[in-house]
């Protein structure tokens, strides 16, 4: 009993040390390197390169039940105003800012798709992303309507804020 009790105290104090000597959750964007650079009209950043090293460090990370939507909402308005596109690159997170720019993970094939939030949803149980028909056949889901993904928060947009004269 006593060997248990100092094993998971040892536990704690190496937990705690790892938590001051983890790096900042909140760096800064590569500037330089050999990398693609994609504008989704909030910010730019980075996209997947030869060298994994380009790629941006996430502000979050964690693993979620996403479901795509696509042909019944083709055309139709998205929570920022802008005609929904099965095709485009885009997102619906229930909280996460619109313009949020996060790395969808499928860590059953290792694929990854750069997106945008620009809607809200999903409004089912048990899901936090709905992604559009085009990341979903990316990521090879596209025939399961579901998967579980790790999401990788990239970019929050910046609050621009209103002039008053």
């Amino acid at each position: 009993m006593r060997a248990k009790v100092l094993m998971i105290v040892e536990s704690v104090f190496l937990c705690l040390g790892l938590l001051v000597v983890a790096p900042s959750v909140n760096p800064k964007t590569p500037t330089t390197g050999n990398f693609t650079q994609a504008t989704f009209g909030v910010a730019t950043i980075p996209l997947a390169s030869s060298k994994p090293a380009d790629q941006p460090k996430p502000l979050a990370v964690w693993e979620c039940i996403t479901s795509w939507y696509g042909e019944d909402f083709d055309g139709l308005p998205t929570a920022t105003g802008e005609s929904y596109d099965m095709y485009a690159s885009t997102a619906a997170h229930p909280t996460l800012p619109l313009g949020s720019i996060v790395r969808v993970v499928n860590p059953r094939n290792h694929r990854s798709e750069v997106v945008r939030i620009n809607d809200r949803g999903p409004y089912i149980e048990g899901r936090e992303l709905d992604v559009s028909y085009e990341v979903a056949r990316r990521l090879g889901f596209d025939q399961h309507g579901l998967a579980k993904v790790r999401l990788e928060l990239l970019e929050v947009p910046t609050r621009t804020l209103a002039r008053h004269n």
